[in-house]
Parts: structure tokens; C-alpha cells; sequence
């Protein structure tokens, strides 16, 4: 590795409900990762009115619901679909836009969805909002080198899936990212303005191969690190393609 670099992109076509790695990415300016979080799943006690853009709160999310995290997706963008497996789970295919094909999704994830909590009641989307975790169309990105002195911190191995990322990127030091707020990054011909640290929360202590909590990762964050944050929020601020590999810099 000849310097800071990409390493993997994911995104999550339903919120909270699978993740997918893709080998390159088309980003637009002021727009969130194409097919990221299109969808989401209100629960029973929702205010969400289907009208635009709602905070976590509304959706059933893998912090209430850890088997969640074990999902995986697989997106076919020509045909507009969704392919979800769990180890729990039989694996569905599903067009979320059909009535039909939502309900049908619905009565799959009800079985890994905490019974403790509102239970997930409809298949949403707003057509041209992301669902992302921000009031405005974000990517995440994640420093694998603040990933490993988590891992360290815990003292035991830790898939990076566990923070949701849709960019992970390697070659800075631990920790470079949180002082990059209010700069810019150029990845590739792409460049993003950092707009804020991610505050972690329950989801991060779900295994995302079994769905069980088994990391207190947000222990590990506060005792070792003083603050609760891992990875930053990003706006497309010149968009085009990106690959695995393309360079990254910090732009003063």
C-alpha cells in the first residue's frame, strides 16, 4: 500500500436490514450512496407519515433488534430487487416496492425482530430520500486503524461491519478522522466535505455473522478513548466514480 487508499464500500438497501459490499460507486453531489438505505421499516408505534426524511427512532434498527445485524443483502438494481440472508432465516427474495413482496418481507424479519420492542409493521420509502442516520443525505466513512484500537482496546477481533460504514478506508492513524471536521476529502476525483463525528449506540455490539451481542464496544470506546464516536458523517460535495484502491486526501 503506497499511502491512505479505500478499501471497501457497503451499502444498505433497507435500513437496518442488510449490508452489501460493491466494488465501485457512482456518487452525486449532495446525494447519499446510490440504493443506501432507499427503504426502511416502521414499526408499530411510528410517527413516520411517509412524507420525508425520519430520525432512527421511527424505523426498527439493529440497536432495539440485534439479530438484525446479521443480515446480508445482495441488490439487483436492473431488476429491482433485494435478496436478504439471515443464519436464521430462509433466504427471500423480494421487490420492496410490491405490496405484496413487502408484506412477505415483513413476516421474515418479525422472527428476528426483538419481541421487547414495537414490532416492524411496513416496507417504506420516499422516493428521493435516503433514510440515512442524518437530517441530510450522508455517507459514513470508517478509519480501520480507529476499528483496530477498538479491536485492541477489547482485546479480542472485531468485524469492522459492526459500524455500518458505507466507505472504510486505510493508511491514516487512529483517530486522524476526528480532526478533519469542517475539512474536505478528496477520494479519488470524488471529494466530501466531513461534517461530523458518528456517535455509537447498542448496534455496535451485535456480531454481524450471528446477530448476537457479544463486544461492549461502546464500553471499550468510552474507557479507552473518552468519547462514544467511531467514524464521520460526509457530504458529496463533487461527485463521480470510485473504486477500491482510488487514494485519499485531506484537503486544507
Amino acid at each position: 500500500m503506497s499511502g491512505p487508499r479505500v478499501a471497501a464500500f457497503w451499502r444498505h438497501p433497507i435500513k437496518s436490514h442488510g449490508r452489501e459490499r460493491v466494488a465501485r460507486v457512482t456518487l452525486a453531489r449532495g446525494q447519499a450512496m446510490p440504493w443506501d438505505r432507499c427503504w426502511a421499516v416502521t414499526h408499530e408505534a411510528t410517527r413516520h407519515d411517509g412524507t420525508g426524511w425520519s430520525p432512527c427512532r421511527e424505523f426498527s434498527i439493529g440497536s432495539k433488534s440485534p439479530g438484525l445485524q446479521a443480515i446480508e443483502a445482495e441488490s439487483d438494481r436492473q431488476a429491482g430487487t433485494v435478496t436478504l440472508r439471515h443464519p436464521e432465516r430462509p433466504t427471500l427474495t423480494i421487490r420492496p416496492d410490491d405490496p405484496e413482496d413487502a408484506e412477505r418481507f415483513i413476516g421474515w424479519v418479525r422472527p428476528i425482530s426483538n419481541p421487547d420492542r414495537a414490532r416492524p409493521a411496513q416496507l417504506v420509502r420516499v422516493e428521493g430520500t435516503a433514510m440515512t442516520d442524518t437530517d441530510f443525505p450522508s455517507l459514513s466513512l470508517i478509519n480501520l486503524a480507529s476499528h483496530a484500537a477498538v479491536e485492541a482496546e477489547l482485546g479480542q477481533a472485531l468485524s469492522p461491519l459492526r459500524w455500518r460504514g458505507n466507505i472504510l478506508f486505510e493508511g491514516f492513524a487512529p483517530w486522524a478522522e476526528m480532526r478533519w471536521i469542517g475539512k474536505r476529502l478528496r477520494l479519488g476525483h470524488v471529494e466530501m466535505e466531513i461534517i461530523e463525528p458518528i456517535q455509537r449506540c447498542m448496534a455496535t455490539t451485535a456480531n454481524p455473522e450471528t446477530g448476537q451481542r457479544d463486544a461492549d464496544t461502546l464500553g471499550a470506546l468510552n474507557r479507552g478513548f473518552g468519547h462514544q464516536d467511531c467514524g464521520v458523517y460526509a457530504r458529496v460535495v463533487q461527485g463521480g466514480q470510485l473504486h477500491e484502491g482510488d487514494p485519499i486526501e485531506v484537503l486544507t
